[in-house]
């Protein structure tokens, strides 16, 4: 078998971006009066881009929102969290020792996120992470974004690796049911940012920290869901 690519979510999975997530939410919706967000919020906020965070804030306080707003809220939101990177924003826990391993043992890294491309790629790089990943991309690269298998498979495609045996890991729903959509193998980490427990999401593994992620791990998740999809279709 091929090494296998590994594809990564951002928030909430590679790294840690709650702080500046909030920080440049509550400093675009102040511009209309609203309330700040919260961190016991975060959890419902995040996970569809920075639109949706706006959007749901505005939900969150029973006030309306209409295009138009919406357009310049989300400029402000962006001009606010571009020009913080990195911020207080930090890779979590065994993180790098992991994409150092992975990448020693011959696995094609990417990261797939409903974050704006154009976000996405500066906070790696502010990180000193870019250069890990044979491919980035974000909730504006494709006309679709995750759930949607089409933004795991456009991911592939990016990091020249279509077709190959692939798993994603993410903190979501949103990862979880793409990978499924996309017929991969898939992995959950509990501490990003999920609504739910992530036992919930189906995942075929879920691991507490990223020392336990190794190409052992991985190979066999992936051999795992290939035997499962030959049997089905028996």
């Amino acid at each position: 078998m091929s090494k296998p690519v590994i594809i990564f979510d951002l928030d909430g999975t590679l790294v840690d971006t709650a702080p500046d997530l909030m920080a440049s939410l509550n400093h675009t919706i102040e511009a209309e009066g609203l309330q700040p967000a919260g961190y016991d919020d975060m959890t419902h906020l995040v996970g569809q881009g920075a639109k949706m965070m706006i959007q749901r804030a505005f939900t969150l306080r029973e006030r309306s929102l209409d295009e138009t707003t919406l357009a310049r809220l989300l400029d402000r939101f962006i001009a606010h969290y571009r020009a913080g990177m990195p911020g207080k924003s930090k890779p979590y826990p065994g993180l790098v020792a992991a994409l150092d391993r992975l990448r020693g043992a011959g696995c094609t890294l990417a990261v797939c996120t409903n974050k704006l491309e154009g976000l996405a790629r500066p906070l790696l790089e502010g990180l000193g992470l870019s250069g890990y990943f044979a491919a980035v991309t974000g909730g504006d690269s494709f006309s679709m974004r995750k759930p949607d298998a089409g933004h795991i498979l456009g991911t592939l495609q990016r990091a020249g690796k279509p077709g190959e045996p692939a798993l994603m890991i993410g903190d979501s729903i949103n990862d979880i049911l793409a990978a499924k959509n996309a017929g991969i193998a898939s992995i959950a980490v509990p501490f990003g940012y999920s609504d739910v427990d992530v036992r919930s999401l189906g995942a075929d593994r879920i691991i507490e920290h990223f020392d336990e992620l190794t190409l052992e791990l991985v190979e066999g998740l992936i051999a795992e869901n290939l035997a499962r999809r030959i049997f089905r279709a028996l």
